[in-house]
Order: C-alpha cells, then sequence, then structure tokens
C-alpha cells in the first residue's frame, strides 16, 4: 500500500496506492467524507471500499482532498475537491493505460464528489455511492446518469433520511440502458458504527455480480 503524491491543481496530493495484480487491471478511486467533518483517506469506510476492490485486483487509490492531511490547499466547497478528484483520476489513468475497467466510488462528502466525477467521465464502468448527503447537496445534474451503480444507505440514517435518497434513485431509474441498485441496511446510521461488516458483504456482493457479467 505505498504512499503516493500526486500533482494537483491547489499542490500536493497525498495518496495510497495499491496496484493492479496484472497489466490490464481495472481501477477504481476511492473519495472520503466531508474534510469540515473530520473526514480522510484513513476513514474506515473508505478504507474498506480500497481493500474490496484491491482483493479483486484492481489498481486501487484513495487520497485526502485539498488542505487534509499531507495536500496542500484549503477545503473548496466542492469545485476544488472535484478538480482534486479528476487529477487523481488522470494518475489512475496514466499509471494503468491498459485499463479494462474505471470505478469510482465514495462515501458521504466523497459520494456527491464521485457523481460529479462521473459525469465529466463517461468512460466510467460503474459506481459505488455509500450515504451520497441527497439532502445537503443537489444531485439533479445526474440526468442522465452515465453508468451502472449502487447505492448503499442506512435505515437508521438521521443526517440524510431514506426516503432522500429514494427520491434521487427514482428518478434515476427511469433512464434507460443503465440499472441502479439501491440497498437499505437495518439498524446502520450514517457512520456505520458496528455495521462495517455489512459495507463489506454488500458492496462486495454487488462487484462479484457487475464483474460476472462484465469481466474486467
Amino acid at each position: 500500500m505505498p504512499e503516493v503524491i500526486l500533482t494537483g491543481a491547489a499542490g500536493r496530493i497525498e495518496g495510497r496506492y495499491s496496484p493492479g495484480k496484472k497489466e490490464n487491471a481495472p481501477i477504481a478511486l476511492i473519495l472520503h467524507p466531508h474534510p469540515k467533518a473530520g473526514g480522510h483517506m484513513n476513514n474506515p469506510v473508505a478504507v474498506q471500499l480500497y481493500h474490496l476492490f484491491m482483493k479483486r485486483g484492481f489498481a486501487v487509490l484513495r487520497f485526502n482532498f485539498r488542505g487534509v492531511g499531507r495536500s496542500q490547499g484549503e477545503f473548496d466547497s466542492g469545485l476544488g475537491e472535484l478538480a482534486d478528484a479528476a487529477s487523481a483520476l488522470d494518475w489512475l489513468q496514466a499509471n494503468n493505460p491498459a485499463a479494462t475497467q474505471t470505478w469510482v466510488a465514495g462515501y458521504q462528502f466523497g459520494a456527491y464528489i464521485g457523481m460529479q466525477l462521473l459525469m465529466r467521465r463517461p468512460e466510467t464502468d460503474g459506481f459505488i455511492s455509500v450515504s451520497p448527503p441527497t439532502n445537503m447537496y443537489d444531485f439533479s445534474f445526474l440526468a442522465p446518469c452515465p453508468a451502472s451503480g449502487l447505492f448503499l444507505h442506512g435505515e437508521n440514517d438521521t443526517i440524510v433520511p431514506p426516503n432522500e435518497v429514494e427520491r434521487v434513485v427514482a428518478k434515476l431509474r427511469t433512464q434507460k440502458g443503465i440499472t441502479i441498485d439501491y440497498e437499505v441496511v437495518p439498524g446502520a446510521n450514517h457512520f456505520w458504527v458496528d455495521k462495517l461488516t455489512e459495507v463489506e458483504t454488500r458492496v462486495g456482493n454487488y462487484l462479484d455480480k457487475r464483474l460476472e457479467a462484465e469481466p474486467a
């Protein structure tokens, strides 16, 4: 899990990178929760997502948004963070030019940034969106959503009530050509306290299903 330093619009970006098992391994970018709420790349959910892709042979990168850890710059209300994510994906693609698939996975604020990145990178094949803050940010930019993916949410999430996510999912499901999976985990809150195994199981099962249907 070597440390890597990337160059972004605000300067240095600190990351952790796991190379793929094959030269043409698929790639995955992992995005962490809100920097102003203590979010960083070593958040347990972000690390869990990182390992789920790593175990399946992906080349995986997680990194700190600007102003977090050793990444330079200051919080930029999402605009700069989207630029950071784009720089990170550029780096991942440059280091894996033969990659067969591209995935983006994010938790909370990272899910919001990830979905925006998805709209700007049509080559993306799939996404994982854990606890997306659909009541805090406008997700109407997903028109149309360019890839199939999974929304995973906690039934007891009081910060982002499940019905707020269902509203977005219902809209996306009217589109043709993509499939949106939506799973609500009983007993799970916004922070997945004591429920990390559910993230592992449900995201893992989803990835296995997709990779079986579309081998990377």
